[in-house]
């Protein structure tokens, strides 16, 4: 039996999804603090790191997707205002409402991401248990529940598991 066999003999039933659990929770807190201080940077005209709050680092990256405005990772909406204000100031925004809980959430997530990375729209994340008010408001009765917004409206509703194919259709219809 090799080392790696022996260390996957000897692990728990769960530590992989209680380690997975911990490194996306991780991850996550990462972001919101990397997208607060781009957005307290906006106000001032500059953010942490030196580098413009409009400049995700892939600029210069024709395969980067989306517009240099435009985020390249999904953006944890934290407030109603915020979604506002997310939706009032780009053209298209695919909104993922999900739940830590949700299988069929986090089997979404890598799609989700690849979206954010690889489109022209912004992609938002809605916690429907963080924020309640705003699920009901986006008519997220089953999660997930994709909402594709175009210049401030919402023209296209999916619940469930989506495949990338249909994402992509509804943001390019929002984009067009």
């Amino acid at each position: 039996m090799s080392e790696a066999d022996r260390s996957d003999a000897d692990r728990e039933p769960g530590d992989e999804e209680r380690s997975g659990r911990s490194e996306r929770e991780r991850i996550r807190e990462r972001k919101r603090r990397e997208l607060r201080e781009r957005l307290e940077g906006e106000g001032t005209g500059e953010s942490a790191g030196g580098v413009d709050a409009a400049d995700d680092g892939d600029a210069g990256d024709p395969d980067a997707g989306a517009d240099p405005g435009t985020p390249t990772a999904p953006v944890e909406v934290e407030s109603v205002e915020a979604f506002q204000r997310l939706v009032a100031d780009h053209d298209a925004v695919l909104v993922d409402c999900y739940a830590d809980w949700c299988g069929p959430c986090r089997m979404m997530e890598p799609t989700v991401e690849s979206l954010a990375a690889e489109t022209d729209a912004v992609v938002a994340t809605v916690d429907v248990d963080a924020l309640p008010e705003l699920a009901q408001r986006l008519g997220a009765r089953g999660v997930p529940t994709f909402v594709v917004y175009a210049n401030g409206e919402p023209v296209d509703r999916f619940v469930g598991a989506q495949d990338r194919t249909t994402l992509e259709t509804a943001i390019a219809n929002a984009v067009a």
